[in-house]
């Protein structure tokens, strides 16, 4: 999983509430247990007519918002099922900063195991940063100090220490699982001198 510290991007804005994660990835596209080549398909039934031709009218489908790295979204983001292919479609496509005011607890914790930063703002702060998504101008996410800085203008957000640990460096659950290493090998090493007959093949 790839390191977030620092991000710049001008926003792309998609007003709608409760965007589920059908809607993020049609369950035509969830055959695939690869973490790449969702991207296309991202926002699928928005992004596309019915015959799968380009509908220039939504945002990710505009320059420059189709190279976003920021996604400002209407509230309760990634309701519905629990799929990860949601933020692997959102993260192979670019994105790797969602802001909204609320998200669907499964959704919001599997962003973090995929190097997505969900930050969650009140309505009147995202008016503010979706004002430079219209301007097409870009804002910063930094998340050591835990601040989105728009123009003058800076904005703190919060977020659980442990999250913001594993998005810095770059730890998912398989990584986090390597660090105890160490410990694996004690255990195992202690329970085969206590019990020695688990270990016979």
């Amino acid at each position: 999983m790839r390191k977030f510290n620092r991000l710049k991007s001008i926003p792309a804005y998609l007003p709608i509430v409760n965007i589920d994660t059908d809607m993020i990835i049609p369950k035509q596209f969830l055959k695939t247990i690869k973490r790449t080549g969702l991207g296309k398909n991202l926002f699928f039934e928005m992004r596309y007519d019915d015959k799968g031709k380009k509908n220039n009218e939504f945002i990710l489908n505009q320059d420059p918002f189709n190279n976003s790295k920021i996604l400002i979204a209407g509230k309760n983001f990634g309701c519905g099922s629990s799929r990860e292919h949601a933020p692997w479609a959102l993260l192979d496509f670019g994105i790797t900063c969602i802001i909204s005011s609320s998200y669907a607890d499964i959704f919001y914790n599997n962003c973090f195991k995929n190097g997505i930063l969900p930050i969650i703002l009140d309505d009147e702060k995202i008016k503010q940063i979706s004002e430079y998504s219209k301007r097409k101008e870009e804002i910063e996410v930094d998340l050591s100090n835990q601040k989105i800085v728009f123009g003058n203008n800076k904005i703190s957000f919060d977020i659980d220490t442990f999250k913001k640990k594993c998005l810095l460096e770059g730890l998912d659950d398989i990584a986090l699982s390597l660090e105890k290493t160490d410990k694996i090998l004690s255990f195992e090493k202690n329970l085969k001198n206590l019990k020695p007959w688990i270990f016979n093949d």
